[in-house]
């Protein structure tokens, strides 16, 4: 094509990352939403493709020369990023990048959500109804001896000496879980599923359990300080294996590789936020839970982390940064 076509085709391109290239200013990447930071290294890509167009057609000097500053510029702004310490880009990860992507993934999260709480509820209602079905929906290992004897004891409580190895065992546990839904994406979504089902029926048929026994109400409050992370945790895990499953499933305008890349990406941040997560709510579920608090304080602290996180992926990484003079 000529000269004249080129700028006409390419002309709004390169304005856009004009655009990109003023709104990052002098702190690069970390002021852009996450998919400004996709389109600014696209279109970057796209502007080097057009230099290079331009100099082997010998295009105008000036065109040359402009395309050249912007390649310049681009690949600065995309390349800042490398020069930040591990603590830059850990903050900026948690105080930004994940909580964007969790309120742009918020109804693959619903999803999972609404999964969780309808098995839950109807592993409940089965168990309460019929106790001696529990084990039918509960995996032996899931009540072992220990928990059964604390269905008969007042306090409610595991052996400070165990409470370490619960840590790492919750960990462990909820670790694999969270994998398996995010994998579970590439089975069009149908594993993810499933497992989301599978922890519903679980928690629902436990809660069931210990409400015949009579203790209810302490099943609960162990579960309340550590079980908004986790559950919420597990139910992002499950929003980034469906945001893998949506990408082979309805791409959109998208080739699938293309868009599985980009889902991909996505997902990786959700995948990145949740491993800290769970490991929180390990810590919190094998210390904190299981002492002799009374229920009403543990409770209280289960509250007290669900506004937390309420609040971190409400307000976190909304704030906008103003420009540098």
């Amino acid at each position: 094509m000529n000269q004249t076509l080129f700028i006409a085709r390419r002309g709004p391109a390169w304005d856009q990352l004009e655009s990109l290239l003023a709104s990052a200013g002098v702190r690069g990447v970390r002021r852009l939403q996450p998919d400004q930071v996709e389109q600014l290294g696209r279109l970057y890509r796209w502007v080097t493709s057009d230099f290079a167009y331009a100099q082997g057609h010998a295009f105008d000097p000036k065109l040359q020369a402009y395309l050249n500053r912007l390649v310049a510029r681009a690949h600065a702004a995309v390349y800042r990023g490398s020069v930040e310490s591990g603590r830059e880009r850990l903050t900026h990860f948690f105080s930004r990048t994940f909580p964007q992507e969790f309120r742009r993934s918020f109804w693959y999260v619903a999803t999972c959500i609404a999964l969780t709480v309808c098995s839950a509820m109807l592993a409940y209602a089965i168990v309460a109804a019929h106790p001696d079905k529990a084990f039918a929906l509960l995996p032996s290992e899931m009540v072992p001896a220990h928990i059964q004897k604390s269905l008969h004891d007042s306090n409610f409580a595991v052996k400070p000496e165990e409470s370490a190895a619960m840590s790492a065992l919750i960990i462990t546990n909820n670790i694999k879980v969270s994998v398996v839904a995010f994998g579970g994406g590439m089975t069009l979504g149908i594993l993810t599923a499933y497992i989301i089902i599978f922890n519903g029926l679980m928690l629902g048929g436990m809660g069931a359990l210990f409400a015949h026994a009579g203790f209810g109400f302490d099943f609960w409050a162990t579960v309340a300080p550590h079980g908004l992370i986790e559950l919420t945790a597990i139910q992002i895990s499950g929003a980034a294996g469906l945001l893998l499953a949506a990408a082979v499933i309805a791409p959109g305008r998208r080739h699938r590789g293309d868009a599985l890349r980009e889902n991909g990406r996505r997902a990786g941040t959700l995948i990145a936020g949740v491993a800290a997560m769970l490991c929180v709510a390990g810590t919190i579920e094998g210390f904190f839970s299981p002492l002799r608090f009374a229920p009403e304080i543990r409770i209280a602290v289960g509250a007290l982390t669900g506004v937390a996180m309420l609040a971190y992926f409400s307000l976190a990484g909304t704030a906008k940064v103003t420009r540098a003079a």
